[in-house]
């Protein structure tokens, strides 16, 4: 695989072609008979919205919301048991996104907004106000429960969440909230102290200190979120903070030693200079590629999409695991070959979904029909926990997917995600009967 190299100019333009594919054309319009993973686009279309709507659904309402206090009691087991009536900020807001986003996606069904705006009523309680980050734990009934987040990964969530609900209410104090907390963040993301101090995850708490990380997690939840933010309105403000996404992720993050995005750098944006410079956390590194793959279309920037689709690609190669399938989301060291291979994680196996349509609907290739194929037949085979009994999937396992009865959280958020933008691509593609959409041309 050829290096990569940049122009010199604002963000949105300043990825030159890749050596693996060209930006020049785009494939010719997709057949009707198009097939994905041996099904119709509209056998698997249908078969997204029965994981969604007969199976993932009626279990969170029946086991997981909290209809009483508002909120989400993830610290549930297989069979519905909550464990903890303990709730998150995290997944507060994770929560109000799916619903006020499955409000505004399919259908405006009231009882999905009842259940993003009683978990809003819930973590407003608690609004800490301007520069502070939210609190992280509470109880059933709403007291806090515990630190507030360190980290601002929380508070993120809930802008996340704050903002797709604006757009479902019609309410714009949310966006106006939701915009306020990216700006706070921004401003302790920037200060050398910023936590975490430490690479998080494969490395461990003994990996070196790095004063004022920059996170290619932080990016990504950042780049998601101003997407979505500017695709119910225009704002400089936001658009600024898109661009720096965008810049810090494909000038700085992307290591050219090894063609792969690093998950840490310092706080100037150099590379370490020790064994963190080595680590790709691949599954974010995938999720990211994805979601700017999703801004370059809303900018209709092919160059951006072609470059950023070509680094999923490879990314993508990297992670999979030959022997039992699926990918790892995390290279702890790339010279030395050494994965994570201690869990297979569902929520990185449907970002490597997410993508691969991506790059099907908007520009036809090939390669990403195999990598489809191939990861849905090796999702559907292993995760659903129907065969063994249980509704819903199997949110993490080992890395053969080996089921274990006892599990004690349910995910509230990649799944689901996965499923409404599969389910929404499968929809254009149908209308379009099977070509390429022509945005880019």
């Amino acid at each position: 695989m050829k290096r990569r190299s940049f122009l010199n100019t604002a963000p949105a333009a300043a990825i030159a072609a890749t050596g693996c594919g060209s930006v020049e054309k785009i494939p010719a319009p997709v057949s009707s008979e198009i097939t994905l993973a041996g099904k119709s686009l509209t056998a698997l279309r249908d078969e997204h919205r029965y994981w969604l709507f007969d199976d993932f659904l009626p279990f969170m309402d029946k086991h997981v919301i909290d209809h009483e206090y508002g909120g989400f009691m993830c610290n549930t087991d297989r069979e519905g048991t909550n464990i903890t009536q303990n709730k998150r900020g995290w997944y507060e807001g994770r929560g109000i996104w799916v619903y006020s986003f499955l409000y505004n996606n399919f259908g405006k069904d009231q009882a999905w907004l009842d259940v993003a705006e009683k978990s809003v009523a819930f973590i407003m309680r608690h609004d800490p106000g301007r520069a502070k980050f939210w609190p992280e734990h509470f109880s059933r009934e709403g007291e806090i429960n515990g630190p507030h987040d360190s980290r601002g990964y929380g508070s993120l969530f809930i802008a996340n969440g704050l903002s797709e609900y604006s757009a479902a209410t019609g309410d714009s104090t949310y966006r106006t909230r939701a915009k306020e907390i990216l700006l706070d963040f921004i401003d302790y993301y920037d200060r050398p102290t910023y936590a975490p101090g430490a690479a998080q995850g494969p490395l461990g708490k003994d990996a070196p200190l790095i004063p004022g990380a920059r996170v290619l997690g932080v990016w990504m939840v950042m780049i998601r979120l101003t997407t979505q933010m500017l695709t119910h309105g225009d704002d400089p403000e936001l658009k600024a903070i898109n661009d720096r996404c965008i810049d810090a992720i494909m000038k700085h993050h992307f290591n050219p030693e090894f063609d792969l995005l690093n998950e840490i750098i310092n706080h100037d944006m150099s590379r370490p200079d020790n064994e963190i410079a080595q680590l790709s956390y691949l599954g974010h590194a995938i999720e990211t590629l994805w979601m700017l793959m999703h801004e370059a279309v809303r900018r209709k920037d092919k160059e951006l999409f072609f470059t950023a689709s070509e680094w999923f690609r490879h990314h993508t190669a990297v992670a999979w695991d030959d022997v039992y399938g699926g990918i790892f989301h995390a290279l702890k060291h790339v010279n030395n070959n050494s994965f994570d291979t201690r869990s297979k994680a569902l929520w990185a196996q449907e970002e490597v979904l997410v993508g691969a349509l991506s790059v099907i609907e908007y520009a036809g290739e090939e390669w990403a029909h195999e990598w489809f194929d191939r990861m849905y037949s090796h999702v559907l085979e292993k995760y659903p926990l129907k065969q063994h009994g249980y509704p819903i999937w199997n949110l993490s396992a080992d890395r053969k997917v080996t089921f274990v009865k006892r599990y004690t959280r349910v995910g509230n958020f990649h799944h689901p995600r996965h499923l409404m933008l599969n389910i929404l691509a499968l929809d254009r593609m149908i209308d379009r009967k099977g070509a390429v959409a022509d945005v880019f041309s």
